[in-house]
């Protein structure tokens, strides 16, 4: 999965799974365009930049706003000259069950979540030739009903515009697909309730949370020429979760 000559955005980098990928494209070879809303980067990233700056360049990025994402664009056609690779990673949540959401909470984590994948996709899809891969970041809440309502929908329609685009891009020879991570150990996260944590450890297969570096080995994949066949395609990367549709809780009950 040799990513040398490439260069990659990759949003939302400052911690957990964005940080993760862009240390495991850097290693792989990438030049790596780090960017999230923050002007300075997180001390973790700071000390890769200095550790690496050939390999991995900070930019401030509110993902939301199509002139900062035009700003980008200018930023890397005039120091790179082409973008081979898209990570849509950036994304919030607000945990509001159905019945307290309320319309700002459903905008507020759409804007991030699925306008700012749209507007990712819009500034660098222009830079980018044939073979180049867009990986747009879900969740496993993409493929279930999970309860904070505003987050599920965001996730399910971020789903939506990857399909629209893998149909849309394919004649480019673009690819673009979504990985949908399960109960990973993320900033995210680390403020969940200990309930959900037990719950979802007890629907998961695997029996334990995923890492951030599980999460970025998929990126890295579907990013490389590894997955060069490889379009229109929802990937869980969570332990099993998704694959039994709550079958596990029927059959532990019955054990």
């Amino acid at each position: 999965m040799d990513m040398t000559g490439k260069t990659v955005v990759v949003t939302g980098a400052n911690g957990g799974q964005g940080l993760a990928e862009t240390l495991m494209l850097a290693s792989a070879g990438a030049k790596v365009i780090a960017t999230d809303s923050s002007a300075e980067p997180s001390p973790d990233l700071e000390e890769a930049v200095k550790t690496n700056p050939v390999r991995i360049l900070y930019r401030q990025l509110d993902v939301t706003r199509p002139e900062a994402w035009s700003g980008l664009a200018s930023f890397v056609r005039d120091g790179h000259g082409s973008v081979d690779g898209l990570v849509n990673n950036a994304g919030i949540t607000r945990r509001s069950r159905l019945l307290d959401a309320t319309p700002a909470d459903l905008v507020a984590v759409s804007e991030v979540n699925v306008t700012g994948a749209l507007l990712g996709m819009q500034a660098c899809v222009p830079l980018m030739g044939s073979g180049a891969s867009i990986v747009n970041v879900g969740s496993v809440a993409a493929l279930s009903g999970h309860y904070p309502v505003a987050y599920t929908a965001s996730k399910w329609a971020l789903r939506g515009l990857t399909i629209a685009a893998a149909n849309e891009l394919g004649g480019q020879g673009i690819r673009v697909n979504s990985v949908h991570p399960g109960f990973i150990e993320t900033p995210m996260t680390a403020g969940a309730n200990p309930a959900f944590r037990e719950a979802t450890i007890a629907e998961t297969p695997l029996g334990r949370t995923g890492t951030p570096e599980e999460v970025a080995a998929v990126v890295l994949f579907l990013l490389s020429p590894m997955a060069t066949f490889v379009t229109g395609v929802d990937l869980p990367v969570d332990g099993g979760q998704s694959s039994h549709g709550g079958a596990k809780s029927i059959s532990d009950a019955l054990r």
